[in-house]
């Protein structure tokens, strides 16, 4: 009964199930941050009691404790949920049509929690990200939705994970369409934002409606200023490269070690984060109190240099090792660094035009993300919602772009794709296998069709079709049901045999080939193949046998024609990802 409710009404069930799965996603933001709050105080409060005899090296052992319980949950309970996340959303949606196990939503909350909660390295992104679209598979796979719908509901899910917990409902909708589903679809598109701006309302309910970052305005003091926001762009692409090849070489460097188990790896990740953290606590965990300060232009410019080194081998060592967490925040972090550094010195060199060197850590964030992620679009609006300052928005376009090219350019695949390339996928390749697979035929349908009633005498048929264009027509009854299917030569023919007062529905062929309108194109083609035929009719369900459209060969070439021309996207898109 609910499969055919949604069938029936799968716009107005696919809003409703957007709105549950917004809902449902921003009061998993919300949870998860609490919980991350939870094992931050246990492991931070309870081990400076425990270790007390350590004085301030205490910490060094706090990432220890948080890779012993990290490793055996993510390897025994869930393998997908260790790492970043994002890869494995990605996959599950170019794969697997979008099916996410519902456990990962669990296990990758604890894991994830106590990562960073212990002092890893990473930040909080890709973890709900990951628990926001298995939130939304799990719920299309509850209530059965089509492949395509499915997949439409994952990136529902990572749309209000992100907006929830960054105050940034079109940023998170960018990133489900620009990273997770790696498309811009309209059908898709509605659903999305309906998501994104449930799990924004929960999560302004709670948690405030304020940016994520309170900065000062920060104007262009020259035109002349964006030559020096081109140079910023430039060197936050080539270190957006950086962090991606450092990233992965410690992956390497970790699974290279043999005689460990992989679960206790994320053990000895953190220790090597302990020994960082010890000397430059900044680096533990999410670290937007170090943004904020750069931000503001409290932090001097040999600390921005040497956090941003810290930070970036820190994270490598948590993700590397097999930790849980996300790598959008620390490219935040590593940006305002990167931003505040070359603030500095360009206010140094040309203090008449660089005259707040802060701006740049803003416009930093933003052009590391930019070019580690390739998805220059997601990471401007992102900024510009979590800081809620329009003045910056040319400096930060400007930057965004170029740090993607110079990303581009020097290396082909994101900090996402890159893990998914390693184990052999080819993302845009999984995306491109079988696109007419996730296009249901109802989106490209003729819905204009001349039909015949059956009722009608052949004599009168023949002088209707006289003025058509067409061999074949669809016959129907009074309620517009398909009954059968007629062909030019067919009425033809009986009227040369005097049976022209006959009914159409007396010579019309009713062994039909059809299909529904929820059956993919893929479905469809198959079936114009193996009986070489033309044309197709299309009916709501095989129940009622409503007529509700034709489907060609030509319908079916152009849908193909447009989904290539929509993959192969230029720089703002995440083809490249």
């Amino acid at each position: 009964m609910i499969h055919r409710f949604l069938q029936r009404g799968e716009t107005v069930a696919s809003l409703i199930l957007a709105v549950l799965i917004g809902i449902a996603t921003g009061f998993a933001a919300i949870g998860f941050r609490l919980l991350i709050n939870f094992f931050k105080t246990a492991f931070f409060s309870g081990g400076q009691q425990v270790f007390a005899y350590l004085d301030k090296y205490y910490v060094i052992l706090i990432p220890v404790l948080g890779g012993l319980v990290v490793g055996p949950l993510t390897y025994f309970l869930a393998r997908e949920a260790k790492g970043h996340g994002v890869p494995e959303v990605m996959a599950a949606v170019a794969e697997k049509g979008g099916v996410i196990r519902p456990r990962v939503v669990v296990v990758k909350s604890l894991a994830s929690a106590v990562c960073i909660g212990s002092g890893g390295s990473v930040g909080r992104e890709g973890p709900i990200v990951q628990i926001g679209s298995a939130v939304g598979s799990t719920v299309g796979q509850l209530f059965r939705v089509p492949t395509h719908r499915l997949r439409a509901l994952v990136a529902c899910g990572a749309a209000g994970g992100i907006a929830a917990t960054f105050n940034a409902p079109i940023g998170g909708v960018l990133f489900a369409l620009e990273v997770i589903l790696g498309e811009f679809s309209g059908g898709h598109l509605v659903l999305v934002i309906v998501a994104a701006v449930m799990a924004a309302v929960i999560g302004r309910i709670f948690l405030g409606d304020i940016p994520a970052f309170a900065v000062p305005a920060y104007p262009l003091a020259s035109p002349w200023e964006l030559i020096l926001y081109v140079c910023l762009g430039i060197v936050a692409g080539a270190f957006g490269i950086l962090y991606i090849k450092l990233l992965y070489k410690c992956e390497d460097w970790f699974d290279a070690i043999k005689n460990v188990p992989d679960y206790l790896k994320p053990a000895i990740g953190g220790l090597l984060v302990g020994a960082i953290g010890c000397f430059f606590p900044q680096v533990f965990g999410v670290g937007y109190e170090s943004v904020e300060q750069a931000l503001t232009g409290r932090l001097p410019l040999l600390l921005t240099a040497t956090l941003l080194f810290m930070k970036l081998l820190a994270t490598s060592l948590t993700i590397g090792s097999g930790g849980s967490g996300g790598v959008f925040a620390p490219s935040l972090f590593m940006g305002s660094m990167l931003g505040s550094t070359l603030g500095v010195l360009f206010h140094r060199l040309l203090p008449d035009i660089a005259q707040i060197p802060a701006a740049y850590a803003l416009v930093g964030m933003g052009a590391v993300f930019a070019g580690c992620a390739q998805a220059p679009m997601t990471a401007i609006i992102m900024l510009f919602e979590m800081s809620n300052d329009y003045r910056i928005i040319l400096p930060l376009m400007i930057a965004c772009i170029i740090s993607a090219a110079v990303a581009r350019g020097l290396f082909p695949h994101s900090i996402y794709t890159m893990k998914l390339v390693r184990r052999g996928l080819d993302i845009d390749a999984a995306r491109l296998r079988d696109v007419l697979k996730h296009i249901p035929v109802r989106e490209v349908m003729t819905r204009r069709v001349e039909t015949i009633p059956g009722h009608l005498s052949v004599k009168k048929a023949v002088r209707l079709v006289s003025k058509s264009r067409h061999q074949g027509f669809p016959v129907v009854d009074e309620h517009n049901r398909l009954t059968g299917i007629v062909t030019r030569y067919e009425l033809y023919s009986a009227l040369r045999r005097d049976h022209g007062d006959r009914p159409v529905q007396s010579v019309a062929s009713v062994n039909l080939i059809l299909v529904t309108a929820d059956e993919s194109l893929s479905a469809a083609a198959a079936k114009l193949a193996r009986f070489d035929i033309g044309r197709l009719p299309v009916v709501e369900t095989p129940d009622d046998m409503c007529l509700v459209g034709i489907v060609t060969r030509s319908d079916i070439l152009r849908a193909y024609g447009r989904t290539l021309q929509m993959r192969e996207r230029p720089l703002v898109s995440a083809g490249a990802e």
